[in-house]
C-alpha cells in the first residue's frame, strides 16, 4: 500500500506543523495533550485501517502477500529511523512483550543482578523482578524527587554480577529525559549491557543506534508515534542475538516457517525469530502510515526539528502554568526535558483539574505530582491557550 499524501495541505517545507496538524482529525474537537498515554490516529492511519477491513472482507487472504510485504516495509522504516540493521528489528505487539523477550530469554545465572532507576513504569520493573525465581536480584536505585536519574548512583550499583541496566529514555510521570550516550558508554565500561524502554521518546527525539550502542530496545507505536495499540518494535543487536534463548517460540520463528508439513526447528538468524506467529497486519499497516508523517517532516526539516518543536511548546506551556502558580516537574536543563509537563495546582485536586479540562475538550492524564500534559509537534498555541483556560476554570471552581 502506498504512503498516503492528503491533498490540499500546507506545504511541509514551509509550514511543517500546519501540514501535520491538517492530518490530525482530533484537532477538530480536542486540544489533545495525552500522547504519553495513547496518541490519536492521524487520518492516513485511520484510512489504512478502513482499507484493510475492506480488503479482508472482500478478498480474504488472497491479498495476504501484499500485507506481509507491508510488514517488511515497516521493518525497513524502523531500521531507517533508528539507524540499525533490518535484521535487528522485531515487530512486536507492545513494549511489555519486547522487554520480556530480553528478560525471559537472557541466560541468567543465580547471583546475577539487574539495575534500574526508581520510578520506572511497571513494564520495565515486573519482567526483571520476575527473574527472582531464577536467582536474579533486582536493584532499584533512588533518584531525585523530580524524577531525575542519578547517573552516578546508577553506575555505583553495578558490580561484577550486573548483567543488564534497564531504563526509560523519558520518565512516564516526570518527563525527565536521560542523556543516552554517556550513560550507555559508562554502563559498557562497567561490564554490563544496556536496555532502553524508548516508548516515551521514540519519534520525537532522534536516536542513532549506529553511534549510541544500546544493546536492546523496546517501544510501542501507540503513544508519540501516533499508531494503533498492538503494534510496536524491539531491537536486538545482531551481536547479542545468540545471548538470548528464543522464548517464546512459534511456527514463524524458523527459517522454513511456511513449510507446515515439514517443520524443522531451525531458528531464523535474525530478530524476526521473535515474531512467533501471525502478525497484527492491520496495526502494522496503520503504524507505517503514521511513521510516514515523521519521515516526511524529518526529510524536509532535519532530524532535530520534531524534538525542538516539542520542547519549545512544552517550555511555553510550563511558563504559562507557572504564571498561574502551578508547581511543575520540568527538568532544570533542556537536555533532560521532553514533551511531558507534569503539574499540580495548589488547593485543587488533580482529578478535578482533569475533569474540568475534559469539559473544555482538553485531554490530559493524572500522573506523578498531579496532572500530566504531553505536548506533540502538531499542537499549537491555541491548544495551549485552551489548557490554560481549563486550569483557570479549575482555580475558580
Amino acid at each position: 500500500m502506498a504512503i498516503r499524501q492528503p491533498a490540499q495541505q500546507p506545504d511541509v517545507t514551509t509550514d511543517p506543523w500546519g501540514w501535520w496538524r491538517r492530518q490530525m482529525p482530533i484537532c477538530e474537537r480536542w486540544a489533545y495533550f495525552d500522547h504519553a498515554a495513547v496518541g490519536p490516529l492521524p487520518l492516513p492511519a485511520a484510512e489504512a485501517i478502513g482499507d484493510f477491513a475492506a480488503e479482508a472482507s472482500q478478498q480474504g487472504d488472497t491479498v495476504w502477500p501484499q500485507w506481509a510485504a507491508e510488514v517488511e516495509q515497516l521493518r525497513a522504516d524502523f531500521a531507517e529511523m533508528l539507524h540499525c540493521q533490518r535484521e535487528e528489528v522485531a515487530l512486536v505487539p507492545n513494549t511489555s512483550y519486547g522487554i520480556n523477550l530480553i528478560a525471559e530469554g537472557f541466560r541468567w545465572r543465580p547471583g546475577d543482578n539487574v539495575v534500574i532507576p526508581a520510578g520506572e513504569f511497571p513494564s520495565n520493573v515486573f519482567p526483571w523482578e520476575n527473574q527472582r525465581r531464577r536467582g536474579v536480584e533486582l536493584r532499584v536505585v533512588p533518584g531525585g524527587a523530580d524524577g531525575r536519574i542519578d547517573h552516578e548512583a546508577l553506575l555505583a550499583a553495578i558490580d561484577s554480577r550486573t548483567r543488564i541496566v534497564a531504563a526509560s529514555w523519558v520518565g512516564y510521570a516526570s518527563g525527565f529525559r536521560i542523556e543516552l550516550e554517556p550513560l550507555v558508554e559508562a554502563v559498557h565500561r562497567a561490564g554490563a549491557l544496556f536496555f532502553l524502554d524508548a516508548i516515551q521518546g521514540l519519534g520525537v527525539f532522534p536516536l542513532d543506534l549506529a553511534s549510541v550502542p544500546i544493546d536492546f530496545l523496546a517501544a510501542d507505536g501507540h503513544k508519540w508515534l501516533l499508531g494503533p495499540e498492538g503494534a510496536g518494535v524491539t531491537v536486538i543487536r545482531k551481536r547479542h542475538l545468540e545471548l538470548l534463548d528464543c522464548v517464546p517460540v512459534g511456527w514463524n520463528s524458523v527459517r522454513t516457517a511456511h513449510r507446515f508439513g515439514h517443520a524443522e526447528f531451525d531458528l531464523k538468524p535474525d530478530a524476526s525469530r521473535y515474531e512467533i506467529g501471525s502478525q497484527n497486519m492491520v496495526g502494522m499497516r496503520a503504524l507505517r502510515q503514521s511513521l510516514a508523517i515523521f519521515r516526511t517532516v524529518v526529510d524536509a526539516c532535519g532530524e532535530a526539528a520534531i524534538g525542538e518543536r516539542v520542547l519549545g511548546l512544552a517550555e511555553r506551556l510550563d511558563g504559562r502554568l507557572r504564571e498561574l502558580g502551578a508547581q511543575t516537574a520540568v527538568a532544570a536543563e533542556r537536555r533532560n526535558r521532553s514533551g511531558i509537563v507534569t503539574f499540580s495546582i495548589p488547593a485543587v485536586a488533580s482529578g478535578r483539574v482533569r475533569e474540568i479540562a475534559t469539559e473544555h475538550r482538553v485531554a490530559v492524564s493524572c500522573r506523578g505530582i498531579g496532572v500530566r500534559a504531553s505536548v506533540h509537534a502538531y499542537n499549537n498555541d491555541a491548544d495551549i491557550d485552551r489548557l490554560i483556560e481549563a486550569v483557570q476554570s479549575s482555580l475558580a471552581s
